[in-house]
């Protein structure tokens, strides 16, 4: 059945059309606003796999077609991995989405979007989200939504619903909210040092603005949507369950009250081999079965010690954050470098400083990006005590990497007083708990330490809640196990003025404005804490940038001169950057930046493109090579590329019959510059200079 819909969010107007394209999926939907218009599909396998895990997967795809763009790429495709952009959305709307599926539900199921067309003022992720929540809602699919998803920005005090391209270049916020009918689900986004009330205030407003497409979705299943699959709950052997905690109650209690990371898991591990050896074969089906009743009986026991006794993992209170230790200039050569360690978790984070030529090139629909500030997070096994493949860069490693720097970006300087490409890597050595904020409060270290002139500090902190029944803790700076058993992880990265950026997914139903309130405000309390720690290893950015770092230079030349700069085909400035190692870039009006390894190669540079681009002056007396001799004078050059003439007048005080009888060619000799005509011809006098000496 055909069936097209539509309703206004943000003022402007958002169709949903089904029935039409992609028939055979199990849900299908077209999204679109303005311009902007995106297919979104979703198809589930009929058998359930028991992979322990749901087999989600959310693949988002630009088309370059879509914005009337071919690719760059050498095959003229889009081909190979996702880019960024791509991961990002793909994470957006697969993290509201997945807590959505009821327990037991373990068949392959797959959600593609295509954006068919790219309207340069509208963000496609957006539709995108709210097109996967439709097409699982009008689907077979037992998935138990809808949501719906809202961007907001924040300009001259006043939010606005979903702001368009431009709007947000004025924005001082760009955060993304999903959400269910009764709560916030999601939250991804950049602030600029906004407060606590703020940004509270507008996860709200997004909350409320978003909430038309929620009737829509649930209009439109009503009227077309497809009876849901039936989802058995998984079966629970009880009398199993029952023995299996009976004989693990002692040595749960080790495990629990065992703060080391590794100590746990070890005492876990020995746990689980008892409990399977002291069971009959014939009590139990699997290993498996057995491991997953254990382990929820681990998480039950955890939960009742936090919300209970008041008691957690590693003994700390709810807002307590574990011990913190900053290093920095711990790499020799780097030019900027920290280790940062907070509790079990460990970054060693480098800053590296470039030129404008190391900047980053991203093609994308709304065109090419140059981004001048790169933050790169890896997270290798070893860090978790674990072997695996290392195939470069996950969608997590992506994500966290775009969190923290987006935290960053806010207190970067921008590029006239300072115009360096910086590239952040953030190495995680070790992980029990949030190295993405480990990445931020690193990455900032790292910076000052690289000389960099960022406007403040910024730290970040993850927070947990545990919500059973009405009793609701929020826990301050999370361990990996309090994600893991946990309701919510909300990652919160900002300066001691305010909010820079933050990311919040949950697990239950989602969370109101009371309990969210109560985490930002934890939040700042944990954050000024780890702030304070890190001013203790420094507290400002270095007064000048690494002795190893490049040393930047600015000149300006006349913009007539650019071209023996460059030379034929570039050859000049290729031999010069080679002679001097030196990156030069010069711009259309004249402005020379010269980036070089060295201080001293960097003004022997500059003193050569002064000889070189230097304007005669008149009445200034240079040294110069005679080029010429005519009967009438000499052509002498006094700047590189700029040759004068000594008429034969000009040579003496007295009478001179040959113009050789005082220069030949090759002769160096001092002139003085007389004239400069209209058409540039310069007009010289040895005999000027001599006299100017006699002085």
């Amino acid at each position: 059945m055909q069936k097209k819909v539509e309703t206004v969010i943000g003022g402007r107007n958002m169709a949903f059309e089904t029935g039409k394209m992609a028939k055979q999926a199990s849900g299908s939907v077209v999204v679109t606003s303005g311009d902007t218009m995106v297919l979104v599909t979703a198809v589930a396998e009929k058998k359930s796999k028991d992979m322990g895990f749901l087999p989600l997967t959310i693949e988002y795809q630009e088309r370059m077609y879509a914005a009337g763009r071919i690719p760059g790429s050498y095959f003229r495709r889009e081909i190979g991995r996702p880019s960024e952009k791509e991961v990002l959305t793909c994470r957006l709307i697969d993290r509201p989405l997945r807590p959505l599926f009821p327990k037991g539900y373990m068949c392959e199921t797959q959600v593609i979007i295509t954006v068919f067309s790219a309207d340069q003022e509208i963000d496609p992720d957006i539709l995108a989200m709210n097109g996967a929540s439709t097409a699982l809602a009008i689907s077979d699919i037992p998935w138990q939504g809808p949501i719906a998803a809202a961007r907001v920005g924040y300009i001259d005090g006043d939010y606005v619903l979903n702001p368009t391209k431009t709007q947000l270049e004025k924005s001082d916020m760009n955060l993304v909210v999903a959400g269910t009918e009764k709560a916030v689900v999601m939250v991804e986004g950049r602030t600029g040092e906004l407060a606590e009330d703020v940004v509270l205030e507008a996860i709200f407003f997004a909350h409320e603005g978003m909430q038309p497409l929620i009737e829509l979705q649930n209009d439109l299943r009503a009227e077309i949507g497809k009876e849901k699959r039936e989802v058995a709950p998984p079966a629970v052997n009880e009398e199993l369950q029952a023995r299996v905690e009976k004989l693990a109650a002692a040595g749960m209690e080790d495990v629990v009250t065992t703060a080391d990371k590794m100590a746990r898991g070890d005492r876990y591990d020995r746990l689980k081999t008892e409990v399977l050896t002291a069971l009959d074969e014939e009590e139990y089906t699997s290993e498996s079965e057995v491991s997953e009743l254990l382990s929820a009986y681990k998480k039950r026991v955890m939960r009742a010690r936090i919300v209970d006794k008041g008691e957690r993992l590693d003994g700390r209170s709810f807002e307590e954050v574990r011990p913190i230790s900053c290093e920095v200039g711990v790499l020799p050569r780097a030019h900027g470098s920290a280790l940062f360690t907070r509790g079990e978790t460990q970054a060693m984070v480098i800053a590296t400083l470039g030129s404008e030529r190391d900047e980053q090139h991203l093609e994308g629909l709304s065109g090419d990006v140059y981004r001048r500030f790169m933050l790169h997070y890896n997270f290798p096994p070893f860090c978790v005590g674990e072997v695996r493949f290392m195939r470069g860069p996950s969608r997590r490693d992506i994500g966290h990497g775009t969190l923290a720097r987006r935290g960053i970006e806010a207190v970067l300087p921008d590029a006239d007083s300072f115009p360096y490409t910086m590239r952040v890597v953030s190495e995680v050595l070790e992980s029990n708990g949030s190295s993405s904020m480990a990445t931020v409060c690193g990455g900032s270290l790292a910076l000052m330490d690289a000389g960099v002139s960022i406007k403040s500090p910024v730290s970040g902190v993850a927070m947990g809640l545990i919500k059973e029944d009405d009793e609701v803790v929020v826990l301050t700076d999370i361990l990996g196990d309090e994600d893991h058993l946990g309701d919510m992880d909300f990652k919160v990265v900002g300066t001691r003025e305010g909010i820079t950026a933050l990311q919040m997914d949950i697990k239950i139903d989602g969370v109101d404005r009371e309990i969210m309130g109560r985490a930002l405000s934890q939040a700042r309390d944990g954050r000024l804490h780890i702030l304070g720690k890190m001013e203790e290893a420094i507290a400002s950015p270095r007064h000048d940038v690494s002795e190893y770092a490049p040393k930047y230079i600015t000149i300006k030349i006349h913009p007539d001169k650019i071209r023996d700069i460059i030379g034929p085909g570039g050859k000049i400035i290729r031999e010069m950057t080679a002679e001097y190692e030196s990156k030069i870039d010069v711009e259309d009006d004249g402005t020379i930046k010269i980036f070089s390894t060295s201080a001293e190669q960097g003004e022997a540079l500059v003193k050569h493109i002064e000889e070189m681009t230097a304007m005669p002056e008149i009445g200034k007396v240079y040294e110069g090579v005679v080029r010429t001799v005519k009967d009438f004078g000499a052509f002498v050059q006094i700047l590189p590329g700029t040759d004068g003439m000594v008429h034969i007048s000009e040579l003496k005080k007295e009478r001179v019959g040959k113009v050789t009888d005082v220069l030949n060619e090759g002769d160096t000799v001092r002139v003085k510059v007389l004239d400069i005509d209209g058409r540039g011809r310069i007009r010289l006098s040895r005999k000027a200079a001599l006299a100017e000496g006699e002085k």
